[in-house]
């Protein structure tokens, strides 16, 4: 509300500064019940018999103690700022907690006001101070469920929710928040294992760490609302970080041998696979082709049988000549036994046949190449007697 307001000075309630009537009303009634006179609108009991009412003299001292008097009441009267609240004790009892604004209270030695920051958010350090690096290791050396010693440096964030129980309900809160904070972090880190403290689990120590001290906090009747846990640092002590590095290193070589089995095996099983996958089809091909080539051969050898049932001599005769055909006729050399003698005549086909090459080559090319040259002393041509040879091979199957 603006001083300009012309309602300024009149509205009540806590919206608002108060009205200034009501402050003096209130300035009157304290200091009668103060003096044991009652307050200005009472009636006032008729005059004794012990005569009429003292009044204070007029004089110079009259006026000072007047002075005096309005010195000391006006002493009473302070502003509230935005974000505090003013706690007012009486004697040293609590009254009441003013809003902001301006007010007024009874002065020294009557009633007192403590002014409290709501709206400050302090930090609580536990395992370091101003810096991760300056390390305190009595706060900061915790227990896990697992038998392991770990570092932790962290920090907590409050404000103040209640004023009087932050006053009155304890002599050091702020110090009694540090030590919830230290107590909290280490129950919840001797439940946890290492890896899960070190690695996934930060947040939700975090988390429970919060939880827990707030629940204290409560309990106690400190009037502080935690705000934040921020896990600064969490590590193995550094006596044994070189020992703890190499553990680190070795379970990061494992996982990383398996990654690269696994790519292995994700490589390697899918061409087995598939490669037994192409040898059951080759397989199978294969089974079709003997199988259908055996069937084949099978009807063959039927249609054949049925023939040599016709005529048994020419269809001998035929096989003997297809079979003949077959073996020499990949042979470049024709060895023939005469009957009447022993000797076996050799002809030289295979030489004949690169002779005639040579002569068909040379005559197509051009007329300045040499003729071919012709062996001076030919083997002895011999002529073969078709029905001679049939008859010597038939003989040597009868045999």
């Amino acid at each position: 509300m603006s001083l300009n307001d012309p309602q300024w000075g009149k509205r009540g309630g806590g919206s608002g500064p108060p009205d200034l009537d009501e402050i003096w009303r209130n300035v009157n009634r304290r200091l009668a019940e103060l003096f044991g006179r009652k307050a200005p609108g009472e009636e006032t009991p008729p005059e004794g018999p012990s005569g009429p009412k003292m009044k204070f003299p007029l004089g110079g001292a009259g006026l000072l103690v007047a002075l005096a008097l309005l010195v000391w009441l006006a002493s009473g009267f302070y502003i509230v700022d935005e974000g505090r609240r003013g706690v007012v004790t009486r004697f040293g009892k609590y009254t009441e907690t003013m809003l902001p604004g301006p007010r007024w209270h009874l002065p020294f030695p009557v009633e007192a006001v403590e002014l409290v920051d709501f709206s400050q958010v302090k930090t609580i350090e536990v395992g370091y101070r101003n810096s991760p690096k300056n390390k305190v290791d009595k706060e900061a050396v915790m227990l896990t469920d697992d038998e392991n010693i770990i570092d932790i440096q962290f920090a907590v964030q409050y404000n103040l929710k209640s004023a009087e129980a932050y006053v009155f309900n304890n002599r050091k809160p702020d110090q009694i928040a540090a030590f919830v904070a230290e107590s909290a972090i280490r129950e919840v880190v001797g439940k946890a294992k290492m890896d899960f403290v070190l690695y996934e689990g930060r947040e939700q120590i975090a988390k429970q760490t919060e939880q827990l001290m707030q629940q204290m906090l409560d309990r106690y009747g400190t009037g502080i609302y935690v705000q934040k846990v921020t896990l600064q640092s969490v590590q193995p002590p550094e006596k044994v970080q070189a020992a703890f590095d190499d553990a680190v290193k070795a379970g990061q070589d494992r996982e990383r041998s398996k990654n690269e089995g696994q790519a292995y095996a994700n490589d390697v099983v899918p061409r087995a696979r598939g490669q037994a996958s192409r040898l059951s089809e080759e397989a199978s091909g294969y089974k079709t082709e003997v199988v259908q080539r055996a069937e084949g051969d099978a009807a063959r050898f039927r249609d054949i049988l049925v023939e040599y049932q016709k005529a048994p001599g020419v269809t001998r005769d035929r096989l003997y000549l297809d079979m003949m055909q077959s073996v020499l006729g990949n042979s470049s050399k024709v060895l023939i036994d005469q009957k009447s003698g022993a000797n076996l005549l050799n002809l030289p086909l295979d030489k004949l046949l690169q002779q005639g090459a040579a002569a068909s080559a040379s005559s197509a090319g051009d007329s300045a190449t040499s003729p071919p040259r012709v062996p001076t002393t030919p083997e002895p041509a011999v002529t073969v007697d078709p029905t001679r040879s049939r008859e010597t091979l038939r003989s040597r199957e009868g045999r």
